[in-house]
């Protein structure tokens, strides 16, 4: 949806930052005909993850923080970010080189979850967590990181950076679980926040927290749970 709304014309170079597992770098591939993509990110182990299931000649893949990067000025059709910016250490030094890697003319955007909406697969989560431990959340709830995740903060981000024809709007995609282990097991492994809240539970608090889910979920008659997974997406225009 997010590569398709972006409208970037076949040929285009792009440079995605925080490819991360390369899911939006084979997006870009399938959908968009691209000319060359350069995929950035800062860990090794999710370059190598990328690298070792995406073949196509058309990708470069490189080791960098998004804070300093090492292209030139206006080398780039497509600047794209996805699930990443909320997660830079200096949000604005990092939105700031988006906008200098990119083409006068050339379209600048990125999505972030929507947190504290209809990011159901999360909400339900934490929502869960909460009831058992008040102050699960307290932490991610103060960081101002994640304001960005807001659509009027990501509106007013892009239109500071003096880009125009500014566009935000939320991307729905549905969500569904074979069953209730099916949703379970991906928090038991991993290093995103509600994993690592997971990880640090004693059995009985991880056994409050299954069965609060459990009952909170909306489980239907077959077993199977549907959720929506909603982020926000925002892009704009470098000024010629």
């Amino acid at each position: 949806m997010f590569v398709d709304w972006l409208g970037v014309r076949p040929g285009s170079t792009w440079l995605e930052i925080g490819s991360g597992t390369g899911a939006l770098t084979q997006a870009i591939l399938k959908r968009a005909e691209p000319a060359r993509i350069t995929a950035v990110d800062r860990s090794s182990a999710f370059l190598a993850y990328a690298q070792a299931n995406i073949a196509d000649r058309r990708v470069d893949f490189e080791q960098a923080d998004a804070s300093s990067l090492s292209m030139h000025d206006d080398a780039f059709d497509a600047v794209v970010s996805g699930l990443t910016l909320n997660a830079f250490a200096d949000q604005s030094k990092g939105f700031a080189e988006f906008v200098r890697v990119a083409k006068p003319g050339g379209i600048v955007a990125t999505y972030l979850w929507d947190f504290d909406g209809e990011m159901q697969v999360l909400r339900y989560f934490w929502e869960a967590a909460k009831s058992i431990d008040p102050g699960a959340e307290a932490a991610s709830d103060d960081d101002p990181a994640f304001e960005i995740c807001k659509p009027d903060r990501l509106e007013a981000a892009f239109k500071s950076a003096d880009l125009s024809d500014v566009e935000v709007r939320a991307l729905d995609a549905p969500a569904h679980f074979r069953d209730f282990d099916d949703y379970w097991a991906p928090l038991q492994r991993g290093h995103a926040p509600s994993q690592e809240l997971v990880a640090s539970l004693s059995d009985e608090m991880r056994s409050r927290l299954r069965d609060r889910l459990l009952a909170t979920l909306p489980i239907a008659a077959d077993g199977s749970i549907d959720l929506i997974a909603r982020a926000w997406a925002a892009k704009g225009k470098k000024s010629l």
